[in-house]
């Protein structure tokens, strides 16, 4: 008995009538369906050609089917900043309006999506639809809470986001030894800042931008204030060397190139990163150089370019990349609110200020000695703008730096209380490493004063410190994986001088078990 029916494809459409019998039933025969009988032929959203004309179609999430031929335009159009939509909307299915489409991951399924990724899709699609909603002008709970179904968000910062300057030195205090006077400076200096860029404006008071110009010798901890500083404010912070800046046209970073590593370190958000910090270090090879024949190009001429970054100018900076000539879509960054904080050792700078302060005869009763503050270690505290001037820092350059301080140099007392104190201390690196080899390090009063007194012969600050230690532990962390029965090893004061050697101490040997 054979009835008239209708194949049904897998959307519920009527593609074929005919005549079924049990020998014509392809399932029931082990065979498969031909593709013409399964489904009707797929036709491309944006240019209406065929499956057979167009080539394999991509399936996308929503019943759409795209063309590579298209799909690799609307690449091309996306990567050069123009794509139009309009095309895509006219064939959208009935009843898929803007809001849908925005939710719509276009890159789903492209390359071997299946079913299963349906949950998944479902939640980012969620996300994006809050997103728009946001950005329309729904100012919804998911923005305050900061992060919904496991999913980011960013929050705008406020000022119960910025520590008070007392908090902030507190927590400089664990990283940093020494240098109070600096810490209390910066953070000072951080909190108006933010203060300045966070509060209700109004018309008769502008409050003005405070730049800040560190002055220290190598080693006294200019860059590891600033990154500390960032890390606790939870700001972008972009860190750059004046020595690779050129005036434009040269071959050299361009003065933007600073703006752009904000940006790049700001996941290119451009107000997230007008509220971060920028750190210029070296900022001294930018002086004037003296007795220049030729066109200053990476000294003054950059001290002249950066002005426009200190005061807070509209500057066009590439997405993605530090030079414009890299064919990537520009973003305008304003740098009004961008703290600008720059560092530098300024050699011989300590032979202008002794100039200075010997200024007055030498012959007389009341005759200054000319060697009167060569052994003075904190020289640089009595620096002045035109100590600054005199050694190539032209004046519109200090104008905008209207916070300036030195760092101390490390003592002995200090070097001693890097190597142990702070929460990454160089001690407790190297007790992790021979932690992992079940072995316990520990160091005599004396052989850290004997250390630092090494470093400070290197005249490298802190920075002499791992070099010194590497030098003396070298031997012990190459012999102690050879012996299992090393169980402490101390540092004494006469293996760092060289006249003995290092405490080890073995392990107890197991008592023996007698059973029975």
């Amino acid at each position: 008995m054979s009835d008239d029916i209708k194949y049904i494809d897998d959307d519920n459409k009527e593609i074929v009538q005919g005549e079924q019998t049990e020998e014509q039933d392809p399932k029931e025969n082990g065979e498969q369906e031909p593709e013409n009988r399964r489904r009707p032929p797929r036709i491309c959203y944006m240019c209406r050609r065929s499956e057979s004309k167009a080539g394999r179609l991509i399936e996308i999430p929503g019943g759409i089917c795209v063309c590579s031929d298209c799909m690799q335009k609307s690449f091309d159009s996306m990567q050069n900043g123009a794509f139009d939509y309009s095309e895509i909307m006219r064939n959208l299915p009935p009843g898929m309006g803007m809001f849908d489409f925005s939710r719509l991951n276009l890159f789903d399924g492209m390359f071997g999506g299946n079913e299963k990724d349906s949950h998944s899709s479902s939640r980012k699609n969620k996300h994006a639809g809050q997103t728009l909603k946001h950005a329309e002008g729904d100012a919804g709970s998911a923005a305050d809470s900061g992060e919904e179904d496991g999913y980011h968000t960013h929050r705008v910062m406020t000022m119960q986001d910025v520590l008070p300057p007392h908090k902030i030195k507190e927590a400089l205090d664990e990283y940093v030894i020494g240098q109070d006077q600096a810490k209390k400076i910066m953070s000072v200096g951080v909190y108006n800042h933010y203060k300045r860029i966070l509060s209700e404006p109004k018309d008769d008071v502008e409050i003005v931008k405070s730049n800040m110009l560190m002055i220290g010798p190598t080693g006294s901890g200019k860059t590891y204030l600033v990154q500390t500083l960032a890390r606790l404010l939870n700001v972008p912070l972009a860190m750059t060397d004046a020595t690779s800046l050129t005036e434009a046209g040269y071959i050299g970073d361009d003065i933007e190139s600073v703006v752009s590593k904000l940006l790049m370190a700001a996941d290119n958000d451009v107000e997230r990163a007008e509220h971060g910090i920028i750190f210029i270090d070296e900022i001294d090879k930018i002086a004037k150089k003296k007795n220049a024949s030729q066109r200053d190009v990476s000294g003054e001429a950059v001290q002249q370019g950066l002005l426009k970054l200190l005061e807070g100018s509209d500057v066009e900076v590439p997405v993605g990349a530090t030079n414009k000539n890299a064919m990537v879509p520009l973003e305008t960054v304003n740098t009004s609110n961008i703290l600008f904080i720059c560092g530098g050792a300024f050699p011989d700078l300590e032979d202008i200020i002794k100039q200075r302060l010997n200024k007055t005869a030498s012959i007389g009763f009341q005759a200054d000695l000319r060697d009167k503050y060569d052994k003075d270690p904190n020289l640089l505290q009595k620096v002045t703008l035109e100590d600054l001037r005199k050694f190539g820092m032209i004046p519109e350059f200090l104008g905008r730096m209207p916070i300036v301080f030195a760092l101390h140099s490390l003592t002995e007392d200090m070097l001693v209380d890097v190597l142990r104190e702070p929460r990454n201390a160089i001690l407790k690196q190297y007790e992790r490493l021979l932690e992992l080899d079940e072995v316990k390090l520990s160091f005599d009063d004396d052989a850290l004063h004997a250390i630092a007194r090494k470093a400070m012969e290197r005249d490298t600050g802190a920075r002499a410190l791992r070099a010194v230690i590497e030098e003396f532990m070298l031997d012990i962390m190459y012999e102690i994986p050879k012996d299992k029965n090393i169980g402490e090893v101390v540092i004494t004061k006469k293996y760092i001088e060289h006249t003995g050697g290092p405490r080890i101490i073995l392990r107890s040997a197991p008592v023996p078990r007698i059973e029975g």
